[in-house]
């Protein structure tokens, strides 16, 4: 034994000790002999560690070096923050939101910012805008398809869905992404799937070993399986703005099966989900571990599809939260139950996890579920609140798994019991977080 909880209730059952030895649950009892190094549980509940299952790393490590423009509705606001930026030779800008200035483009970024390179990232994350001393640092390079030209031939500054091709042209310095998991380990996370469509083994060199949790990978095919992390699903990238052919996303779910890999699509519209259901059928059918990225918009009629498929959904509850007004006032009332649903797809017993798909929203896992659990947005109205989870569902969507001899020994100590924790589903009680039985995070 190399380390004891004394006195913890394992989902929130009977008083036992819990040792840790090898990464692994050694043994479970009361009065268990003394180890190299104990904590002591005071009675609080031991619950298994959080695995946020659809997040993007390296935006999120980047955005903490970022200047944030969220709920900045007007040009005048925007033009502050950015004139407010630390001193370096570019700004990142995050969370543009097209209410104070429409779509951006290169001029009107230089109206805001005209003396330094300016990279601004809308709200969605799929769109990058590059100020005029940002394009001029890419003279002489051939723009990828992503880059949006005017009637002239002139390139607008819009770039969509070029992250890579921009990181690769424009390069900055690495975020730290260390420091990140520590952060994340302070939210009880031990798991977390980095869902980048375009991770491959640039990617993976950044990512694997540098985080305490265990890391799980999806991407390209260009991404294979190596060291400090497990190979993960073909990510498809399904832009309902441009979208792929049928035949092309079909062949792609293909070269999956003969490559022994499951795949995941981003499906956040209603067109985008059919696309896929259509391709996998093309493909011929689906197969365990597909799984639905984001299912933005669901109606009833799909949920039987799903179900008989055995597609996995990976919803972002967050969003809710995050994004809940701006769809209060756009989408109408009558589809508001099918915006992220989630106790739809549980009746129907399609299996469901979570996912931040942070930074594009909170990173919070417990946020999450309390989201999940009322279905407020952040000004507190209700947004389809027959998808509501109830709290221990809305948990598991996040943390499952027996505690257990022979389990892996990621897991959390939180303060309080189960009841506690049910009923707040707050960070702050979160007292230890561990991976692989070693201490990643102790409050105390």
């Amino acid at each position: 034994m190399t380390l004891v909880l004394r006195e913890v209730r394992p989902w929130g059952g009977d008083l036992v000790d819990v040792a840790l030895a090898g990464g692994k649950v050694s043994a479970i009892g009361p009065g268990l002999p003394r180890a190299e190094q104990e904590i002591d549980g005071r009675g609080d509940v031991l619950l298994p560690g959080l695995h946020d299952h659809h997040l993007h790393i390296l935006a999120l490590a980047a955005r903490r070096q970022s200047v944030s423009l969220a709920g900045l509705t007007s040009a005048a606001a925007v033009r502050a923050a950015l004139a407010a930026a630390p001193p370096g030779p570019w700004v990142r800008a995050v969370d543009y939101d097209e209410r104070a200035g429409g779509l951006p483009h290169a001029a009107l970024l230089d109206s805001w910012l005209p003396d330094r390179p300016l990279r601004l990232a809308d709200r969605t994350g799929a769109l990058r805008v590059l100020n005029s001393a940002a394009l001029a640092l890419l003279a002489g390079k051939d723009l990828p398809p992503g880059a949006e030209r005017d009637a002239r031939g002139q390139p607008t500054g819009r770039f969509w869905r070029e992250d890579p091709w921009l990181a690769s042209a424009l390069p900055q310095a690495a975020p730290d992404v260390a420091a990140l998991g520590c952060e994340l380990a302070a939210l009880g996370l031990t798991g977390l799937t980095d869902a980048g469509a375009h991770n491959g083994p640039a990617e993976a060199a950044l990512l694997a070993g540098h985080l305490p949790q265990r890391l799980v990978l999806m991407g390209s095919e260009a991404l294979t399986a190596g060291e400090g992390y497990a190979l993960g699903a073909l990510k498809l990238l399904i832009d309902e703005r441009d979208p792929p052919a049928l035949d092309a996303l079909a062949a792609r779910i293909r070269w999956a099966r003969g490559a022994g890999r499951s795949v995941a699509a981003h499906c956040v519209t209603e067109a985008e989900l059919a696309l896929f259901l259509a391709a996998l059928d093309d493909a011929g059918g689906a197969r365990g571990g597909d799984r639905i990225e984001h299912g933005g918009m669901i109606p009833a009629a799909f949920v039987p599809e799903i179900r008989a498929a055995g597609l996995t959904v990976v919803t972002n509850p967050a969003f809710i939260h995050d994004r809940g007004e701006r769809y209060l006032a756009t989408i109408p009332a009558e589809q508001w139950g099918e915006l992220y649903p989630a106790a739809s797809l549980a009746r129907a017993g399609v299996p469901l996890l979570a996912g931040s798909d942070a930074p594009y929203a909170s990173v919070d896992p417990w946020l999450a579920m309390r989201t999940a659990r009322g279905r407020r947005t952040s000004a507190g109205a209700v947004l389809g609140a027959g998808e509501r989870l109830n709290a221990l569902q809305a948990l598991r969507i996040y943390g499952r798994g027996a505690i257990e001899p022979g389990a892996t020994a990621d897991l959390i100590l939180c303060a309080g019991s189960l009841v506690d924790v049910l009923r707040d589903l707050c960070a702050e009680r979160v007292r230890c977080t561990l991976i692989g039985g070693e201490i990643a995070f102790n409050r105390d």
